[in-house]
């Protein structure tokens, strides 16, 4: 969609917003929000180098909450039109009359609210054809097909560009939005040894500009590269083995961090990190630091979910955790202030120890490269942690062979602790920002 078109939607979303509010006032409500996110693009799939889908998506919907004495009603529309806007929202309040009352319910208040929305550089419209988004999934696969004779097949590319807009409003007067774009490319090869042995990966690149994605080339070329690399994998024996976790799984592996430290686990008490603000909970090298508003940041905004302003945060300082994840809802029921996390995270950047990933292999000396990852194994409330797993078994810091089929097993309270490394080489391809970690020890299942 080009820039112009967007501008103007924008408005159009907007209004909307505003309708909504101005209606829910006129009901007598006490307080009201409204969000819309609408979202258009173009997505192409191509097998063996032949085109396999090609979908357009333009979608959207106006989310309406109103407020009173406590009580929540919600209700959603498609239909953007007055009249439609006024039925959803007499909808939603007609639905919180019914609902049980809540002290904790209600709008973020009024002094976290973002005062100024500047352009983060996050919308690239860029025009682009089916026939263009085509042209590079087969380039992948063709780079892929060429790398090695051990590449059998390709299991698919997928090309992408989407532009989007978000707009948040509530009875504070608080109404903003802002357009975005985001671009990928993904290539998935398979391959065969001469035992008949079969392995997959896949590599992919995403990016705000199209111009900043990796060329389709080098994307073919690493998945296949990934691919010819597992073949021949085999089981270890079982024991313990330090363990180092890819930049691709390391950004998981802290993921389960986010969920533990959020709002929603805490007052739940489904966290194994439960009354662990202000103490120690990884090395005391160790920091984490959010980001709200780096330029062109995949996952950058001003503002969040609830119109509360972000702010570059130190989520870890010298290991010891300085803030949960709590949304306005989840603070007052924790008697605790509003962190601006409505809708997640924000840019989290990992320190690192000086150490290139393959610095860290050397470094682990023998142990257990892991670059995927199997199952849903972990307990929140526990930290009890046991997943299927395969990558590289390593003896004196030199890659031995591919691993597959065994179990790696731990606690994540303690392997936290007992990071010893993490790898400069960041992978930024999404919202946390992270090398390869190299944790200290694992149960590993093997034979």
């Amino acid at each position: 969609m080009a820039s112009h078109q967007i501008d103007k939607e924008l408005d159009s979303l907007k209004n909307a917003v505003s309708t909504a509010l101005d209606y829910a006032k006129q009901l007598g409500t006490d307080a009201a929000e409204m969000a819309i996110s609408k979202q258009q693009g173009l997505s192409v799939s191509t097998r063996m180098k032949e085109v396999e889908t090609v979908e357009f998506n333009k979608d959207g919907a106006l989310g309406i909450t109103v407020y009173r004495n406590g009580k929540k009603g919600s209700s959603s529309t498609s239909d953007l039109s007055p009249d439609a806007i006024k039925q959803a929202v007499k909808a939603a309040d007609g639905i919180a009359k019914f609902t049980s009352s809540d002290p904790c319910h209600g709008l973020a208040d009024l002094d976290l609210m973002a005062t100024e929305n500047p352009d983060l550089q996050l919308f690239y419209p860029e025009e682009l054809s089916a026939e263009q988004l085509t042209e590079l999934a087969i380039e992948a696969e063709t780079s892929a097909l060429a790398f090695d004779k051990k590449i059998k097949a390709s299991d698919g590319a997928s090309a992408n560009a989407h532009t989007g807009i978000k707009v948040y409003g509530n009875s504070h007067g608080f109404l903003e939005g802002y357009c975005s774009s985001r671009y990928s490319l993904s290539c998935v090869s398979i391959g065969a040894d001469e035992n008949g042995g079969m392995q997959r990966d896949y590599d992919y690149t995403v990016a705000r500009k199209f111009s900043d994605l990796v060329s389709p080339g080098i994307i073919g070329e690493k998945s296949a590269k990934k691919t010819v690399s597992r073949l021949g994998a085999r089981k270890i024996p079982t024991g313990k083995l330090p363990v180092l976790l890819s930049p691709e799984i390391a950004t998981g592996f802290i993921g389960h961090f986010v969920g533990a430290i959020s709002g929603s686990s805490l007052y739940r008490k489904s966290s194994f990190l439960l009354d662990s603000l202000n103490t120690q909970v990884f090395p005391e090298w160790f920091s984490i630091d959010e980001q709200p508003h780096l330029l062109g940041g995949l996952a950058s905004a001003n503002f969040d979910a609830e119109g509360v302003l972000t702010q570059d945060r130190k989520i870890v300082s010298a290991g010891e955790l300085q803030s949960y994840l709590l949304t306005s809802y989840s603070a007052r029921k924790l008697s605790m202030n509003n962190t601006g996390h409505a809708g997640g995270i924000y840019n989290w950047t990992l320190s690192h120890t000086g150490q290139t990933f393959d610095e860290l292999i050397k470094q682990m000396g023998t142990g257990l490269i892991v670059t995927e990852l199997m199952g849903q194994g972990v307990n929140p409330v526990t930290g009890d942690y046991s997943r299927g797993a395969a990558g590289f078994y390593v003896e004196n810091g030199v890659i031995v062979h591919p691993v597959e089929e065994v179990t790696i097993a731990g606690n994540l309270r303690d392997m936290y602790l007992n990071i010893q490394a993490v790898a400069k080489d960041r992978d930024l391809r999404s919202s946390i920002r992270t090398g390869g970690i190299l944790l200290n020890e694992l149960q590993i299942a093997g034979n």
